[in-house]
């Protein structure tokens, strides 16, 4: 809640994020709510709480808020975890945490289309990319977990310790919630954020 409704030294200092799923997202954890509340009479409430954090926000920002730490500009940010990382790269002083009312669970994925065709050359390439040695490149380089235990445990301990969120536990993680498709819901949500995004 102190994203939402932040001390007066806060105010104006702090982003959100404004992709739809993670901006209610914000707003159903703080009440309480599952991240797929589908209920009408939840989202408005939901909706109402998000336009009256929009008053104290200095922006909606999805791509620079780790910059935006890192020069000062803001002092508290939603952000990715991994987005974070990069600002904790140029600024040791940022730390990443997840709020007491928690976050969503999410994993980055690969889908071979039915209709694909090339088929054996796209096992191919996943197969490459879930080798130990690869993923534990990527998560070097992109400063991402990943989900693959055998890459996770070949990472320095130098890297956990320069990016603690790279350290967490499986096991903590799975207590967040997935967001999950919340079919004709997604009308109902694009256009509660329209009215977010709109109001004064």
């Amino acid at each position: 809640m102190d994203l939402l409704k932040p001390s007066d030294d806060l105010a104006g200092k702090t982003t959100m994020l404004a992709t739809d799923r993670w901006l209610l997202a914000a707003g159903q954890l703080a009440l309480g709510y599952s991240v797929n509340e589908t209920d009408a009479d939840k989202m408005a409430k939901v909706r109402d709480l998000l336009i009256d954090a929009k008053k104290t926000l200095l922006a909606y920002d999805d791509t620079t808020f780790y910059a935006k730490l890192v020069s000062g500009e803001a002092s508290l940010v939603h952000a990715w975890d991994g987005w974070c990382n990069y600002g904790i790269a140029e600024n040791a002083d940022i730390k990443y945490v997840i709020p007491k009312e928690g976050s969503d669970l999410w994993v980055d994925t690969m889908v071979i289309l039915k209709a694909s065709e090339n088929k054996d050359a796209a096992y191919e390439f996943v197969d490459y990319i879930l080798d130990a040695n690869t993923h534990r490149w990527a998560a070097e380089n992109i400063l991402y977990k990943v989900p693959n235990e055998p890459a996770m445990k070949g990472l320095d301990a130098g890297l956990i310790e320069a990016f603690p969120n790279m350290g967490y536990d499986p096991k903590d993680m799975l207590a967040y919630e997935q967001l999950r498709d919340v079919g004709e819901a997604q009308r109902a949500y694009a256009r509660i954020v329209s009215e977010i995004k709109a109001a004064n």
